[in-house]
């Protein structure tokens, strides 16, 4: 009994996850389709949702879900307990990845903390940072711009790549500073990150407003946001760097309205929410144009 329980208790931690970078995932299915300028990215944000039982069950309904096109990439983060579970079962052509890290940039001392070291470590190749969410607190104080920043520097020195999120609450753009916001939020980056690290990072645009709300940016409402995202990206980083990086959307994004949302010039993906917690998710992959 005390075995059985022992078992239990580490298989829902993660803990028999030893050997899993030596072992093969499920293999995945993918279609060939004309590709040209960025490839789509799709990522999927379980946040705190499932038990052990729950989150094996979307990975046998993702592991069926069909083909991905060859001008998408998919990224699943999902929560810290259940990395290891996801990293052994998960199809091999889903990437995993995490929805925070520590800013420390080695072992030590953070009690509490998961390093971004030890996410690539276990096998993780994307993190998400600066997620609304966490910006505004759990009962506690936010997670300042600066601190994201940092943040997601040490992510990219330690090898992993990030989803970077920004966007604007209600009254933000009801008032007309959307862009201001955005820039704010922006602006630490261009300070810290080098050239070459932006060839490892997305930028989510993620109106507050609209996630988990049910309400969505219209997409020329989106459009238009991500094309002023790109457009400061131009004139603050490089053109370069605006042409190349993507720019994800995520705001109450499902199937529903993926394609009419990712037929945007400057609308390079999403970063979905509820909708990465069913098979729906995988309406949003076939909705990318090819």
């Amino acid at each position: 009994m005390i075995a059985t329980t022992a078992a239990a208790i580490g298989a829902a931690f993660g803990l028999y996850f030893t050997n899993t970078k030596k072992k093969s995932r499920p293999a995945g299915s993918s279609v060939a389709v004309a590709e040209s300028g960025r490839k789509y990215l799709i990522g999927g944000n379980w946040k705190c949702n499932g038990t052990v039982d729950a989150n094996a069950a979307r990975c046998k309904i993702f592991n069926a879900a069909g083909p991905i096109p060859s001008n998408v990439e998919v990224v699943l983060c999902v929560p810290f307990v259940h990395i290891g579970m996801v990293l052994e079962s998960l199809r091999a052509d889903i990437a995993v990845g995490a929805q925070n890290c520590g800013l420390n940039n080695a072992c030590g001392a953070y009690t509490g903390e998961v390093g971004s070291h030890q996410l690539k470590d276990i096998g993780c190749t994307w993190v998400i940072i600066g997620h609304s969410e966490r910006r505004e607190g759990f009962g506690m104080a936010g997670e300042p711009v600066d601190l994201c920043a940092d943040k997601c520097k040490v992510a990219l020195d330690n090898g992993m790549k990030v989803m970077f999120c920004i966007g604007e609450k209600k009254e933000e753009r009801e008032s007309g500073v959307t862009m201001k916001v955005c820039a704010a939020q922006l602006a630490p980056l261009a300070k810290k990150l080098t050239i070459a690290d932006y060839e490892n990072i997305s930028i989510a645009y993620e109106p507050v407003w609209a996630i988990g709300t049910g309400l969505t940016a219209t997409p020329q409402m989106a459009q238009d946001t991500h094309a002023e995202i790109r457009k400061w990206i131009s004139e603050n980083i490089s053109p370069d760097v605006a042409s190349k990086i993507r720019i994800q959307y995520g705001g109450s994004m499902k199937g529903a309205n993926a394609k009419d949302l990712l037929a945007m010039p400057d609308i390079d993906g999403g970063l979905i929410g509820g909708a990465s917690l069913d098979a729906d998710f995988f309406n949003i992959v076939a909705a990318a144009p090819n």
